[in-house]
């Protein structure tokens, strides 16, 4: 408890403390009005403070104002006793619902804890210490064993385990050395790295985590936001009501008393804490508790979209498949060697990122070499034009041979295949493999078990799409697709989706992009991913890692159910302790139960979802 919290539990034992006392002191009139004033103010006091600033600023109705007319009104009519009782409860429920909303917080500031303090930076042959933010891109930083890794880089010097158990809700430590890529938030365990830093803080991976957790509140859930909507109509209502049931029956029927009582309860029982409350944070424990599993989920919206996912639809690269390209096989045409196909392939692709690209340098050992490379000329899911030592090169897809009126052999196998032309005349083929990603099988039988129907797009050839395809238990398959034919795809299996579903995609490369952001909801691969995918998408899976999309599905659903569950029950509750309240059938104590009860019951149902990501 913070010391707000543990003033607050004072207050509520010194007012019980004194209610109980009370009930022996052989008092009346308005020594006894006195007595009770004093355990009704200590508990009280703020309560009605709130509620007289909010008809000051013209927000009248809600809870404070309803709390502060039921039992100022019990006072009025001599309920001493129930006046206290009602606010002790209700202060108790406020309580529990400050400790219960801290308790989620925490579980996310955990979270927070990724924030690096300070960076060792290089500087004039020392090491000092400043700010992150001080930091650019191509200094260098120096990070000794136990700290947090303060920015995005490049290893280029040290051996060293990496824990990423904040990032990614993994406990395996991540091995590097030199060459070797790091992201901002991860903890060096072993050995001391300099790093070369290749993002500006603003743009590193913890900055961006930060941001999509801290402002994550402000995309609300349409749940949300219905309740919202409820309550401003809602309590305005009740007490209209309330105060037709004081006035309206005792002109025909008599009883001043007894109808202004039953008023006064029914202002209680109609206090819609449970649901102004429970609500939101259902959204926020379920965002808290996936963002410790390394699902990164950017409004409580998305979450309630992922939840009525049935059709998930994957990219390839990256995504279901490691990303990891090897030369598996070249076919020279007649009159070339390997030798040659592989050199002219390398030196076209050498200024690409694209993992093919790195493939075919790594196969044919050569390093850059700009001097023999001119008027490069990159078209996405086509390929690559240049001149090398002086001869026009075309490296690429079929599509791209097929433009360039090539005459060029298919490359048959499960793989990606690229093709080699020089002056026009076809050099030959290169054959590139990929590797599944471990999970990948299981995550894709995860959805199918859950009902959701899998496709994957890809660039690649129908025959390697097809293959795997099988292997992983995919639906549908859509293959040679360029960036724009994706979109047109996911077009149409929007169209196709059943009513009242919604159609997820799942990428990783800056190609999937607009595809991210077409989609009902966007996820993106957040370690191998490019900023753009990352930017673009709704969810982020911090470790590549496809099996957690069941994960988030599984949050999703049951932050959905535990919202309902305390949509209905509250509800239930509320209208039945009115409708007995109006009739006089239920007293003070029921009110409290309707208030005080239906709120600490919906807030520890809520509590329930932050341990929805916990497998």
């Amino acid at each position: 408890m913070n010391r707000k919290q543990k003033r607050m539990l004072a207050r509520i034992l010194v007012s019980a403390a004194l209610l109980a006392a009370l009930q022996f002191v052989p008092a009346e009139g308005l020594p006894r009005l006195a007595l009770y004033l004093v355990p009704y103010l200590i508990i009280g006091y703020d309560v009605l403070r709130r509620a007289v600033l909010g008809v000051v600023h013209g927000e009248v109705f809600d809870e404070n104002f309803l709390m502060a007319v039921a039992t100022v009104g019990a006072l009025a009519l001599g309920e001493y006793g129930e006046s206290v009782e009602v606010m002790v409860f209700y202060q108790l429920g406020e309580l529990f619902q400050s400790y219960a909303v801290g308790k989620s917080r925490r579980s996310i500031a955990a979270l927070m804890d990724i924030r690096p303090d300070s960076a060792n930076l290089e500087k004039d042959g020392a090491v000092v210490t400043v700010s992150p933010e001080e930091v650019q891109p191509g200094q260098i930083i120096v990070v000794r064993p136990g700290e947090k890794v303060p920015l995005d880089g490049r290893v280029v010097e040290g051996v060293s385990a990496l824990n990423t158990s904040a990032l990614t809700g993994e406990s395996l430590p991540r091995d590097v050395a030199e060459g070797d890529e790091v992201v901002s938030g991860c903890v060096n365990t072993t050995g001391l790295l300099r790093v070369e830093v290749t993002k500006p803080f603003g743009q590193s991976t913890v900055s961006r985590i930060l941001d999509l957790v801290e402002n994550s509140s402000m995309k609300k859930a349409k749940a949300e936001n219905f309740i919202t909507r409820f309550a401003r109509w809602y309590t305005p209502a009740v007490c209209i009501g309330a105060l037709a049931l004081a006035v309206a029956p005792p002109l025909f029927l008599g009883g001043w008393g007894e109808w202004l009582r039953r008023a006064l309860t029914f202002l209680v029982i109609s206090c819609p804490c449970a649901l102004v409350i429970s609500v939101p944070l259902a959204f926020f424990g379920g965002i808290g508790g996936a963002s410790r599993a390394g699902i990164l989920v950017k409004g409580g919206n998305y979450l309630e979209a992922l939840a009525s996912t049935r059709t998930v639809v994957f990219d390839k690269t990256g995504t279901l498949t490691q990303g990891v390209f090897e030369v598996a096989r070249v076919l020279p045409a007649p009159g070339a060697e390997e030798s040659r196909v592989l050199e002219a392939a390398a030196l076209a692709e050498q200024f690409s990122s694209h993992p093919i690209a790195l493939s075919l340098r790594r196969a044919a050992g050569i390093e850059a070499a700009p001097d023999r490379v001119k008027e490069v000329t990159e078209t996405a899911g086509h390929g690559v034009t240049a001149l090398v030592d002086g001869v026009p090169t075309a490296v690429g897809s079929a599509r791209l041979m097929e433009q360039l009126g090539v005459a060029f052999r298919p490359v048959e196998g499960a793989g990606s295949a690229v093709y080699v032309a020089q002056n026009g005349e076809f050099l030959g083929g290169v054959l590139i493999s990929d590797k599944e990603k471990p999970t990948a099988k299981a995550a894709v039988k995860a959805l199918r078990d859950g009902g959701v129907r899998t496709v994957m797009l890809t660039g690649d050839g129908e025959a390697a799409a097809r293959q795997t395809a099988a292997s992983l238990g995919i639906d549908e398959v859509h293959a040679q697709l360029l960036p724009g034919d994706k979109v047109a795809c996911v077009e149409q299996l929007l169209a196709q989706k059943p009513r009242r579903t919604t159609l997820a995609f799942v990428g990783d490369g800056i190609n999937d992009a607009p595809v991210l952001s077409r989609a009902d909801v966007g996820i993106a691969m957040g370690a191998m991913g490019s900023d753009a995918a990352i930017e673009a998408a709704d969810i982020v899976l911090m470790d590549d890692d496809p099996a957690k999309l069941s994960l988030a599905m599984k949050v999703a659903r049951k932050c959905l159910a535990v919202v309902r569950q305390n949509i209905v029950f509250a509800l239930a509750v509320k209208f039945g302790c009115l409708a007995l309240g109006a009739f006089g059938l239920v007293g003070m104590q029921a009110a409290i139960f309707a208030d005080v009860g239906v709120m600490v019951l919906a807030v520890l149902n809520s509590m329930r979802t932050l341990g929805a990501a916990k497998n």
